[in-house]
């Protein structure tokens, strides 16, 4: 139960696999923002189904002390999905990902500064080849 974390890490990796080739294929026809507002469409539905499913509502949680934290991060969101989605419009999956996907080293270095979490010799190892896979990858 305590890494039951892992299994949803490594669907979540799977199904996101997919996005980009998806996309790709789909912005030969359909322009970037339409494949945005196309794709988040069916996120919005799929997610309001879960919370019925689960018998949960954000109503609760439209005046918590954290709501505005939401609110920014979905703004962020949507910058990062619009120049995303547009990135991949524009150039090769091979590049635009990898770029893309700095992100995950950006976020492991928040993590450990801001959230105080462990810091281990294999991590700073593992950032520093994440960076430099990501520079040969897409140069």
């Amino acid at each position: 139960m305590a890494r039951r974390y892992l299994g949803f890490s490594i669907l979540a990796f799977l199904a996101y696999s997919l996005v980009a080739p998806l996309l790709k294929i789909a912005m030969e026809v359909i322009p970037s923002t339409p494949a945005v507002f196309l794709s988040n469409s069916v996120l919005l539905v799929v997610v309001g189904v879960a919370l019925y499913y689960r018998g949960e509502s954000p109503l609760p949680y439209l005046r918590h002390r954290y709501t505005p934290h939401v609110v920014a991060l979905g703004v962020l969101l949507t910058v990062g999905l619009l120049t995303y989605y547009r990135a991949l419009a524009l150039g090769p999956v091979s590049i635009v990902v990898p770029i893309y996907g700095l992100f995950i080293v950006v976020s492991s270095v928040i993590g450990i500064v801001a959230f105080d979490e462990s810091v281990t010799p294999r991590k700073i190892g593992g950032i520093c080849c994440s960076v430099l896979a990501i520079a040969l990858i897409s140069l």
